[in-house]
């Protein structure tokens, strides 16, 4: 899956002083059961309920488009091909879609992570918790996430939608970093992780 590419490059104005300007960039970890959306120093996570099928797709795209109005940059988490074969997969790749197609039509730009590469921004390693079981890894990685979200960005990360809500709010650091506005300065070993992202035609503010 790739970014926007625009015709031409966007600028964003560059800071003329501390605190005056700063991009509006929105994480994105889209989920069928609990989509995490986050800003600069907040989170939430959009959970239907009982909405299933076109229900549930129409709520979720309006949810989001509300979400997103007005940012700079959208990073919006890639797809996990090792769970390609689980249950709600079609639907939520169609999720996906509709959700980036959106942005295309509003020509809102937007970056491309994978799971992996948000993990490594947040902890330094793409499977942090390898010496663990194997039953116990995915559970661990994702507090770990969430520790991140919580102790680096002061983002409150609570309740059922909590790890969606983590993931989202390390998404949207990965964008302001990239931009040139990071809110906290991160290891050379979890910046590494941005390398790897499709980031769309935009000239970071930092470099004008």
């Amino acid at each position: 899956m790739t970014a926007l590419l625009q015709s031409a490059p966007v600028m964003l104005p560059s800071v003329q002083g501390e605190g005056e300007w700063q991009p509006r960039v929105i994480g994105l970890d889209l989920s069928l059961t609990s989509t995490g959306v986050a800003g600069t120093d907040w989170a939430k996570a959009l959970r239907p309920g009982m909405r299933r099928s076109h229900e549930r797709m129409d709520w979720l795209c309006g949810q989001i488009r509300l979400g997103v109005h007005g940012a700079d940059l959208v990073v919006v988490e890639g797809a996990a091909y090792a769970q390609g074969g689980q249950v709600g997969h079609h639907e939520l790749a169609g999720l996906w879609w509709l959700v980036t197609q959106d942005l295309w039509r509003r020509r809102t730009p937007y970056a491309v992570a994978n799971p992996h590469h948000r993990t490594i921004y947040a902890t330094g390693r793409a499977n942090p918790a390898q010496h663990l079981p194997r039953k116990e890894r995915s559970r661990v990685a994702k507090g770990m996430v969430r520790s991140a979200a919580v102790d680096r960005y002061g983002v409150e990360c609570e309740g059922p939608g909590r790890y969606d809500q983590a993931d989202a709010t390390i998404l949207a650091a990965m964008g302001l970093d990239w931009l040139g506005y990071p809110t906290v300065t991160v290891p050379d070993t979890h910046r590494r992780a941005l390398e790897a992202v499709r980031w769309p035609d935009l000239i970071p503010a930092a470099a004008n």
